[in-house]
């Protein structure tokens, strides 16, 4: 066995309900982890289990620095380390292992196996493209002695080193690739049926002569996936019925006790989860894939697309229709796709900031980040409700309630989607008409404010794309006949996390009750997508808090994050307190897609919000033929129309076009010198503060 790395880890086992302590075994070469309940046993080869790395996907969370998890087979396992720096070690040993097992998976799931001739094809293939490097190391030196503009000559020469180093390493290849297949030949391992590249499932031997190349040929047979050999049963899991040497790699990972942590109930509630591999009679029941594998196609389609663009309600003169973001197909298009995202997560490590990768247009949602934050006024009639309590109390109360109120209306559909990321500069506008203010009274226009077309009465919204690195966006709310506005923004930051793409977002908002001067500051959570390789889905995590300055209120609020063992998703709880106090008023807790309790320090129960039964407000936009080049949708016409149309390709190249349009214009500022002016926000200290706010425009009226 060529162990590159073995140690003590913690693993959570569901028989005991609890980490346990084990001795983990890395083998490099057979892409294996095993376990053994102690050292000892090690060395007695006493197995305890395994967990196969081919095709494997590690997890971390952030919130936790020592845990981590390993999804294959259809399980998930659960492991901790000693600490942040042990599971780090770990980590990178172990996607090494997997990256080498998971690149040879291709060949092994299409049923091929290589032969003598396939490998003497590609290393014919090896030699000639270093043939075509060799000839542009000439072009190279040509271009040199002809060069005479210092600035372009110190370009060539970088290009001929790195093209040098190239060279370099597909010639070591060659030569190691030749020797591995000499050494082959003399031991007549192949018989011209399989090649010295090992299927996934064989189990390597290095030998002296060169060990991280050469090895010997599989001691089992490969089945390769789909041949008809069906998945285990629990039976088969223990090692009275596993019955394999330690250096043999088993068909599945495999448990003595069954004592790995599954979080099989979440993809059994979704019938579009590909884990759901048996139907209510027992059968094994047949995955929908497509026929082309991961070719991006456009189908056939006879939906409508006369609201493909809309998100507002029934203005039809004036706005656009409500919107008709279905969620038709899109658990299939993640499952079809799938080797798409795999493709892209073999280029990211675990930890990496996500700003500069370019994700798959089919994972997008049809509208920008910048509308996505419109959906905090989901309920805009609790957002003014906050300035009709007339005692400070009441206030904060209310504003936790809105606050709360804020998360749960964002996407509907089951299937977690990105937005677009906004381009530099980039404005959205909407507004919501609040119940039974239709009067006169209230249909005089604001004409200074943010949405300058609609009554005193409405809540009126914009957002900008403020900054491109690091994206920052800034985005303001008011609603003039009540006195209340609210500034914020947002930088979001992204990251790895293994199964799961975690978004920080760093910033704050502002409520600004200007009838008793009090501004309420609050912060946001983090936002989590999870299980991206199957359905994806959202949660929330992290601790906030809504501070009152001059009144002295506070609210601290915290979004828990699914526990590795057990637990509810989309938990939250929150506590309210008056100025001095240490212990709260009121205690929330419950889910914040759901049904929250609220418990006082009167003895008091009641419901605190319950989402279920709350009825969203629809915002309503101008039409596209209203707007400004600059505004979301009209920027994102072409990709929404085409994603609408499930045309990929089309909605690629126009989501391509934009960005290369953004570029462009950053290189015209820095040869210009330049820099980028805003529109509609500017930068006070570390905030992005709405230029033209109800405030100041209040106290200028009084002058």
């Amino acid at each position: 066995m060529a162990s590159i790395m073995e140690g003590p880890l913690s693993k959570w086992t569901n028989v005991m309900k609890g980490w346990q302590y084990r001795w983990f075994v890395l083998d490099y070469n057979a892409g294996l982890l095993s376990y053994y309940t102690s050292k000892d046993k090690m060395m007695r080869g006493s197995r305890r289990g395994c967990v196969r790395l081919r095709g494997a996907v590690i997890g971390i969370d952030d919130e936790d620095d020592s845990t981590f998890t390993i999804t294959v087979d259809q399980k998930t396992f659960h492991f901790q380390a000693r600490d942040a720096d042990e599971r780090e070690k770990w980590i990178h040993a172990l996607e090494d292992t997997i990256l080498r097992h998971t690149l040879q998976l291709q060949g092994v799931d299409s049923g091929f196996v290589p032969s003598v001739h396939d490998f003497d094809k590609k290393l014919t293939e090896a030699d000639a493209y270093l043939q075509i490097l060799i000839d542009q190391l000439k072009l190279f030196d040509e271009k040199l002695q002809n060069c005479k503009d210092d600035e372009q000559r110190k370009k060539i020469e970088s290009l001929k080193e790195t093209t040098s180093s190239m060279v370099e390493s597909i010639k070591h290849c060659i030569v190691l690739l030749q020797i591995a297949k000499d050494q082959n030949n003399e031991e007549k391992h192949a018989d011209g049926l399989i090649s010295t590249i090992n299927p996934v499932d064989a189990v390597y031997q290095p030998s002296p002569l060169e060990q991280s190349v050469i090895s010997t040929m599989p001691s089992q047979a490969v089945i390769p996936p789909g041949s008809g050999q069906s998945a285990p049963s629990s039976s088969l899991t223990s090692p009275s019925h596993v019955n394999l040497s330690p250096n043999t790699v088993p068909d599945f990972s495999y448990s003595s006790s069954e004592d790995e942590f599954y979080d099989a109930d979440e993809f059994y509630q979704s019938s579009s989860s590909p884990k759901r591999c048996m139907d209510s009679s027992g059968s094994a029941a047949v995955l929908t894939r497509s026929s082309t594998g991961s070719s991006l196609k456009r189908p056939d389609t006879t939906e409508s697309l006369n609201s493909s663009i809309s998100n507002g309600t029934n203005d039809t003169d004036l706005f656009d229709p409500p919107d008709d973001r279905d969620d038709d197909g899109e658990g299939e298009s993640v499952e079809e796709h799938k080797s798409v995202i795999m493709h892209l997560l073999s280029q990211v490590r675990l930890g990496m900031d996500l700003t500069k990768v370019v994700l798959p247009t089919f994972i997008l949602e049809r509208r920008s980040l910048l509308e996505m934050y419109a959906d905090f006024f989901a309920h805009p009639d609790l957002f003014v409700s906050i300035s009709d309590q007339k005692d400070p109390k009441e206030r904060m109360v209310q504003v936790v309630k809105w606050y709360l109120s804020a998360f749960h209306a964002g996407r509907k559909g089951s299937v977690a989607k990105k937005p677009y990321n906004p381009i530099l500069g980039e404005i959205f506008r909407c507004h919501w008409v609040l119940p039974g203010t239709d009067g006169e009274d209230d249909m005089e226009p604001v004409s200074e404010g943010p949405v300058p077309w609609v009554s005193k009465s409405s809540v009126t919204f914009v957002a900008e794309q403020v900054s491109h690195h690091p994206p920052i966006s800034a985005f303001y709310a008011e609603c003039f006949s009540k006195r209340i506005q609210f500034n914020a923004h947002i930088w979001t930051k992204s990251k790895f996390l293994g199964m799961s793409i975690g978004v920080h977002n760093i910033g704050q908002g502002c409520v600004t009750c200007l009838d008793y001067d009090e501004h309420y500051i609050l912060t946001f959570p983090n936002g989590y997508g999870r299980s991206i390789l199957t359905v994806p889905w959202i949660e929330l995590g992290g601790e906030c808090s809504i501070n009152c300055s001059k009144t002295g209120y506070n609210a601290s609020i915290v979004f828990h994050t699914k526990p590795f063992y057990g637990g509810k998703k989309h938990r939250i709880t929150a506590e309210i307190f008056s100025p001095n106090d240490k212990k709260p008023f009121c205690s929330i807790e419950g889910e914040w897609n759901g049904v929250m309790y609220a418990k006082y320090s009167t003895g008091e129960n009641a419901v605190f919000i319950d989402t279920k039964k709350m009825p969203t407000i629809k915002k309503k936009v101008r039409k596209l033929e209203d707007q400004a080049d600059y505004e979301s949708r009209c920027l994102w016409k072409d990709v929404t129309y085409n994603l609408k149309i499930r045309d990929i390709d089309a909605a690629t190249a126009a989501k391509h076009a934009l960005e290369e349009r953004q570029r462009a214009e950053a290189r015209a500022r820095k040869e210009n010198e330049t820099s980028w002016e805003t529109r509609l926000f500017h930068e006070d200290g570390e905030c992005w503060v709405y230029d033209e706010p109800l405030l100041k425009r209040l106290a200028a009226s009084k002058h």
